[in-house]
């Protein structure tokens, strides 16, 4: 690609749909108390759901591989990212049961979210066919780590075909060790705890071990930490006047991909050294799970409310 030439990122996305049901709430009931939530609001969520779904806001083209359902739920769901842009590749779409369902709980004076949610217990997914085409016609992969089988399926695919894979990690799964010798970058939560770590260094030290090129751990509003090969930093969250923090972290791994994607760094950013890329697309990632924490619910940020 020429210097200077821009277009759109594509961005493939492996993992979890679920559908949130989101109520903001004065505080969390106790044991059999009903409270009148103050307002609601349902969407498609997920990491890698959400992940997409900023990605295609930011201006990428965004596909996601998941298991929904013919559910009434699911087509719900499915329609919510339709109308973001991007394109859903149901691989349970022979099921009949509903898809994996969020209750989830926002307190208005804080913007914590209490989550309960079935998770990918639900579908058991497959490497669909064409999939080496769908990897082949990327620029970057994500992968949340839910729905474990395809997603080293997908990541072994990738590292194949030469396109860079970056792992949302929220936390530690059954199969993870497998999926990081597939992972070239990882952008991990501080709840994400690989065996024998504690602290972030020992976490970015472990995924270096496990041949992850660079890495970074956020903790919410306090500053990401990364390391690579061409050095290390911290990079500061922008402050905000938080309503509701539900799905910031998906979103700063969006908007990672959509600012790291090979389709932007000649572009964007010419010949500055990895480093410097590295900590800019943070950056830029922050600033965007930073503003979509100053609105209630995971998309009106998106539209404009």
């Amino acid at each position: 690609m020429a210097h200077g030439t821009r277009r759109h990122p594509v961005g493939l996305f492996v993992g979890l749909c679920t559908l949130d049901v989101v109520q903001l709430v004065d505080r969390v009931p106790a044991p059999d108390e009903k409270l009148t939530a103050q307002d609601q609001t349902v969407a498609a969520g997920g990491p890698a759901a959400n992940a997409a779904a900023v990605f295609a806001h930011l201006g990428g083209r965004a596909r996601l591989l998941t298991g929904l359902g013919r559910h009434p739920l699911a087509r719900a769901a499915a329609a919510d990212l339709a109308a973001l842009g991007v394109t859903v590749d149901d691989l349970a779409g022979d099921t009949a049961g509903p898809p994996a369902l969020s209750s989830v709980l926002v307190t208005a004076a804080s913007g914590r979210r209490a989550v309960a949610s079935t998770n990918a217990g639900r579908h058991r997914l497959a490497a669909p066919d064409g999939l080496d085409a769908l990897v082949a016609d990327c620029d970057i992969v994500e992968l949340d780590g839910h729905h474990m089988e395809l997603a080293i399926a997908t990541a072994r695919a990738a590292r194949a075909a030469g396109r860079p894979t970056v792992l949302d990690g929220g936390s530690w799964k059954e199969g993870t060790q497998t999926l990081l010798s597939f992972v070239d970058v990882a952008v991990c939560s501080a709840d994400f705890r690989p065996p024998g770590t504690r602290t972030p260094a020992q976490t970015l030290a472990y995924l270096h071990a496990q041949g992850v090129t660079w890495a970074a751990v956020s903790g919410g509003a306090d500053p990401v930490v990364w390391s690579g090969p061409d050095g290390e930093g911290v990079v500061e969250v922008p402050p905000t006047a938080v309503v509701d923090t539900l799905g910031a972290g998906d979103f700063l791994h969006g908007a990672f991909a959509y600012h790291w994607a090979p389709a932007r760094h000649a572009g964007a950013w010419g010949e500055r050294d990895r480093a410097d890329r590295f900590a800019v697309a943070l950056a830029r990632a922050a600033e965007v799970a930073s503003r979509s924490c100053a609105s209630f619910g995971t998309r009106s940020w998106m539209l404009g409310r």
